[in-house]
């Protein structure tokens, strides 16, 4: 792969497509324009595609090289988040409330631009790459419907990238092992008995069992888990009582759990019900605890990981490869990597100088384009590193 003259022939085209996307956004599960823009795309370029997901609209292409080989899957989310975008620029989100305040414009046109760069060098591939647009990940709905609908089928190994602002452009994240965490989300429902605010002693008080029921749960991480086991548990939303003179007879709290190891998972659920159900007797309450498991934590694969590893050297250079520790945030990439032999990059795109300085999900989020086109070079230079290993 001539690494030079593929990145002049298509950094102008990543970023126009980035902005292109940027300015239409649509939120998880409804990306139907999108999908119909990267089919549009596809299709000028003379590249066939196939539509997949049982109930969403994801996008598969292969590309076929020469002679029998692996297969390798490379992988794009699509969907946005309901955020006001506050840039002020020419490609600023034309839909309100919603905006690609996660980067996942910069994988639509990272991985665009791959498919345009496989397409081209297909003599140059010991095997075949396939390429997924994936709606749905900020819902941790999509992977699961892609691969309901037989995406992995007769894949050998895999490999992600996300954008990721907290790096300087031109470096990379890559190292082996959990890198991001399995995300779990909780409500717990207390129940009392509401009255006069002047009759406590005929009232069961939901809220003081609230407040015990939180300080409660902060055991879980203090207490209760292996010190040397990552495991981030937060709430982030209670209601309790309807009137200033009213004692509350119902609460709510509503909390997610992040983990990189299933031990500290399976403790951290069993912890979460069992805290609620004691906390509220002692309170003469009753709770109700809705546990839901959103999404796997992202394992990188040693072997694949190699490769990502050899791939970033060749296209950015041999200083762009920092060790940086896990991420307690979550992706739906984990659920891939449950299945198949995975590796996720957290790609640098931070600049200061471009106002490339916020992070993800914020309403000024940005990021320094100029790398982009590096993006797209390293997911197939890591396809190209593992078909010929493999070959």
């Amino acid at each position: 792969m001539n690494f030079n003259s593929l990145r002049d022939a298509y950094r102008e085209e990543v970023i126009r497509t980035r902005r292109a996307f940027h300015a239409a956004p649509e939120l998880s599960g409804h990306e139907w324009n999108t999908a119909e823009r990267i089919r549009a795309i596809l299709t000028g370029a003379g590249i066939p595609w196939e539509p997949c997901g049982k109930e969403l609209p994801g996008t598969l292409v292969t590309i076929d090289g020469v002679g029998a080989g692996k297969t390798i899957l490379l992988r794009a989310d699509i969907d946005a988040l309901p955020i006001e975008e506050k840039n002020d620029v020419p490609y600023k989100s034309g839909t309100k409330g919603v905006m690609h305040a996660c980067g996942h414009d910069c994988h639509i046109s990272m991985l665009l631009t791959a498919v345009m760069i496989a397409n081209s060098i297909r003599d140059e591939i010991p095997g075949t790459i396939k390429f997924i647009f994936q709606p749905a990940e900020e819902v941790a709905l999509g992977a699961l419907d892609m691969m309901a609908d037989g995406v992995l089928d007769g894949v050998d190994g895999m490999f992600g990238m996300h954008v990721w602002s907290e790096l300087p452009a031109g470096q990379v994240s890559l190292e082996a092992g959990g890198r991001m965490a399995a995300t779990d989300q909780f409500e717990i429902t207390i129940t009392g008995k509401s009255g006069h605010a002047a009759l406590p002693h005929k009232c069961v008080d939901a809220t003081p069992c609230m407040a015990a029921t939180i300080m409660d749960l902060q055991t879980v991480v203090s207490r209760q888990v292996n010190p040397v086991s990552p495991l981030v548990l937060t709430v982030g939303k209670v209601t309790s009582g309807t009137r200033w003179n009213v004692i509350s007879g119902s609460a709510k709290i509503e909390g997610t759990v992040r983990s990189l190891d299933s031990e500290s998972r399976d403790m951290a659920e069993e912890s979460v019900k069992r805290i609620a159900a004691n906390t509220a007797a002692s309170y003469r309450c009753t709770a109700e605890v809705k546990y839901d498991r959103l999404c796997d934590n992202v394992y990188n694969d040693p072997e694949i990981t190699a490769f990502g590893r050899e791939a970033a050297k060749t296209i950015l250079g041999p200083d762009a490869l920092p060790n940086t520790p896990p991420t307690m945030g979550g992706e739906d990439f984990g659920f891939y990597c449950s299945k198949v032999k995975a590796a996720f990059a957290l790609f640098g795109v931070g600049n200061a100088a471009c106002n490339a300085c916020y992070p993800q999900h914020s309403d000024h989020y940005t990021v320094d384009e100029s790398t982009l086109v590096k993006g797209a070079l390293l997911s197939v230079q890591t396809a190209l590193n593992f078909l010929n290993a493999n070959k």
